[in-house]
């Protein structure tokens, strides 16, 4: 259980997001070729900024399942890291440049998409927060206000 939230200094959190996108030109021999580089910058990238990467699988276009700290938002993420990782590709393998085009090795956009909790944990919370609520009910002494007026001498409202 312990494994499951993620913290900050003041926040547990569990964000779970998974993102697709996809290589401007899609060309397999340039993942063929380039995969398990393209992998290291993603967690050299992903590790700088906090985030952790649960899964990954990059065929002819990324699928990848991060958990990304509520302090940052998907998108300014999804910009660091297509950002990048573009420029860090065409650093390391410079014949790409000539090929594929200066700096603009990811298409525009992507697709994200949160991953909850399952029903089954919802479901459990939801029913311990009862027993939790009963409980302060029996805990609870109710008063009422001695300067109040009687609920049966009320005037109505006009």
């Amino acid at each position: 259980m312990a494994e499951k939230y993620d913290s900050l200094s003041h926040t547990k959190y569990y964000t779970r997001y998974h993102i697709v996108f996809t290589p401007k030109y899609r060309r397999k021999v340039i993942y063929n070729q380039l995969r398990k580089d393209i992998a290291e910058y993603f967690r050299k990238l992903c590790r700088y900024k906090g985030v952790k990467i649960i899964e990954g699988h990059m065929t002819n276009h990324v699928h990848i399942l991060l958990s990304i700290p509520p302090k940052m938002s998907v998108s300014s993420f999804m910009g660091y890291l297509k950002g990048k990782s573009a420029m860090m590709i065409f650093e390391y393998h410079a014949n790409l440049k000539y090929k594929y085009g200066n700096r603009h090795f990811w298409a525009d956009g992507y697709y994200v998409s949160t991953v909850g909790l399952n029903e089954f944990t919802v479901r459990k919370y939801i029913r311990d927060q009862e027993e939790d609520i009963a409980k302060d009910k029996l805990s609870v002494r109710e008063y009422e206000d001695p300067f109040g007026e009687d609920k049966e001498n009320r005037m109505p409202n006009k």
